[in-house]
């Protein structure tokens, strides 16, 4: 086990690019070091622990809100115990959900039950070229995700002009004093310098991290006073909420049909269809939209023909139209902070 873990979140709104970015470090991380994945998903159900192209890794799941705010922010330091307690990885990557407000990171990563086990390194904030300008005006989450990142990746470049990416440019440096720029297609970017050779201990105290140990019943006495002192100084989240339907019909087609009639308040929406014999992604941003073949192991896939939509709670209700036709099944809704 290492006597410390570094700490490198993945921040983003949704659908800028962070799985993708999480599979290039994943792909390029040194064979020799321990590496764990803890991921966000604001929905009910996950999607993108299943898009994450090695079976062999440590992965601990957190869905239903924002880890960052008080819905599921116990759950996140319990997640955090439990990794400082049995794994110890070298190196902990946090992707958060897109519409998380990530101020609080390094402030729980300091708590006194983690023995100073953890250690924060840098915090990447993904950009969707496309969409940032109009996301930016309009959900504040996405003003403390730039102000509390160390490394912007301005994803998407190739489907935009230079003037949108010097435009984004500008609204970054507003909030942030020093921003390091990296301009990418399919967030492909140089990674040595993040994790090498940091990852080979030089920066490390020397120092065993101290044992992390507790009952059950004096964690969850610990969380208790933990909420109650720092609740009121939590920032509240956008107003967002999501559903889960179920696709119910025999033809791709209505599932195309519904995408290009969705407005594009439904900000994001993703799920596995299983249709002729094979799997495919659907993956919705803003008014743009895509099914593809995907070459996961059918066995990896948990939920088939479930689509996970979040956007305002106007929008949500909008989608309640689709089940007339009788190819969709709402499943259930969500709204973390209700």
């Amino acid at each position: 086990m290492s006597d410390s873990t570094f700490v490198f979140l993945i921040t983003g709104f949704l659908g800028s690019g962070k799985t993708t970015f999480l599979n290039r470090i994943i792909s390029r991380f040194p064979k020799d070091k321990k590496l764990m994945i803890l991921m966000n998903e604001f929905g009910e159900i996950g999607v993108d622990g299943t898009l994450i192209e090695n079976d062999d890794l440590e992965m601990m799941e957190i869905s239903k809100g924002s880890i960052f705010c008080v819905c599921v922010k116990t759950d996140f330091i319990k997640g955090l115990y439990e990794i400082a307690r049995t794994v110890a990885p070298d190196v902990l990557i946090i992707e958060s959900t897109g519409v998380a407000n990530p101020s609080d990171l390094k402030r729980d990563l300091r708590l006194p039950l983690f023995k100073d086990r953890f250690q924060f390194r840098h915090q990447f904030c993904i950009i969707d070229s496309r969409y940032f300008i109009d996301a930016y005006q309009t959900y504040a989450a996405i003003e403390k995700q730039i102000a509390s990142s160390t490394c912007f990746v301005i994803n998407k470049v190739d489907l935009v002009t230079p003037e949108i990416i010097e435009k984004i440019k500008d609204v970054i440096r507003e909030f942030h004093p020093d921003p390091q720029f990296h301009e990418t297609v399919y967030a492909d970017m140089p990674l040595e310098k993040f994790f090498l050779p940091q990852t080979a201990g030089d920066v490390r105290t020397g120092l065993p991290a101290a044992e992390v140990s507790m009952t059950s019943e004096e964690l969850d006495r610990y969380l208790e006073e933990m909420m109650d002192s720092i609740t009121a100084g939590m920032s509240p989240p956008d107003c967002l909420m999501s559903a889960v339907y179920r696709w119910a019909g025999d033809d791709i087609k209505q599932v195309e049909s519904l995408a290009a009639g969705m407005p594009s308040s439904i900000l994001r929406s993703k799920g596995f269809l299983a249709y002729l014999g094979e799997n495919y992604l659907f993956s919705y941003v803003m008014g743009d939209w895509s099914i593809e073949k995907c070459k996961i192991a059918p066995q990896r896939i948990a939920h088939k023909n479930i689509l996970v939509f979040i956007g305002s709670p106007e929008a949500i209700a909008s989608l309640e139209g689709i089940e007339e036709g009788g190819n969709w099944v709402k499943v259930s809704t969500f709204r973390p902070m209700a």
